[in-house]
């Protein structure tokens, strides 16, 4: 595992009063990604924004927008949002009966593509797609609102997730109740791109959403350090012997 550690603001927990002005001020904050929280009222319990919102803020940053579509059905909105500018679009595996055919879309249209996981969805419901796939999104709350409380269930999920993905240029991603106190736990784990809503937003200033998410990366990056060194520690046979597992 060598990918940077990302912090990707979920913009769900912005003030939506003055949404422009939120996102420039996490793009000064260090931002990495722009995670967008899409919810239909039919998949999750909630409705967030659309395709306009996302091609209406699209100008306002550089950054990637990291796009979480809670939808379904989520195929016949695809081509909507990547026009609309999504850099990187996450489908679930739970929302359609052909996961591979949408991923297929989805680089199709010239856009990487994610596979979210909610809490009871076991890791191998994206075994047999894991060529298609650029991020798999582990959810770490159940979908719908946001400022829930961190499952702890999840940890062994996600370490499982990181094995399955062995060499392959996948990022794994991580998506609820994320804050400075657990992000250690989900990057010791494997994860390597955290999204933050509530934790980053807290504050409604920019000053603060950047030593916000400065503490998010610094403990994700340390615990990741400790982690690399315990395994260079190992001898190779015992190295090779966790990988296996």
């Amino acid at each position: 595992m060598s990918s940077e550690i990302l912090v990707a603001p979920s913009i769900l927990a912005a003030d939506f009063a003055r949404l422009g002005e939120e996102i420039a001020a996490i793009d000064a904050a260090g931002a990495d990604w722009i995670h967008c929280d899409v919810m239909d009222g039919h998949f999750v319990p909630n409705i967030s924004f659309g395709a306009d919102v996302i091609k209406a803020i699209r100008p306002l940053t550089k950054k990637v927008f990291d796009v979480h579509l809670m939808i379904a059905p989520v195929d016949p909105y695809l081509e909507a949002f990547a026009k609309a500018g999504a850099d990187v679009i996450t489908v679930h595996a739970e929302a359609g009966p052909h996961l591979d055919r949408s991923l297929q879309a989805i680089r199709a249209l010239g856009k990487k593509a994610g596979v979210g996981l909610c809490p009871a969805t076991p890791e191998s419901a994206i075994q047999y797609v894991l060529d298609r796939i650029d991020l798999v999104l582990v959810m770490t709350v159940n979908p719908g609102f946001g400022g829930q409380s961190f499952l702890e269930s999840q940890i062994e999920k996600i370490r499982r997730i990181r094995t399955m993905i062995g060499d392959r240029p996948i990022r794994l991603e991580v998506d609820g109740g994320i804050t400075r106190d657990n992000a250690a736990a989900v990057a010791g784990a494997g994860a390597d791109t955290l999204v933050a809503g509530s934790a980053v937003f807290r504050g409604r200033d920019g000053t603060e959403y950047a030593a916000n998410i400065a503490a998010i990366r610094l403990a994700a990056e340390t615990a990741r350090v400790a982690g690399l060194h315990d395994i260079s520690a190992q001898p190779a046979r015992a190295r090779e012997s966790a990988r296996i597992r």
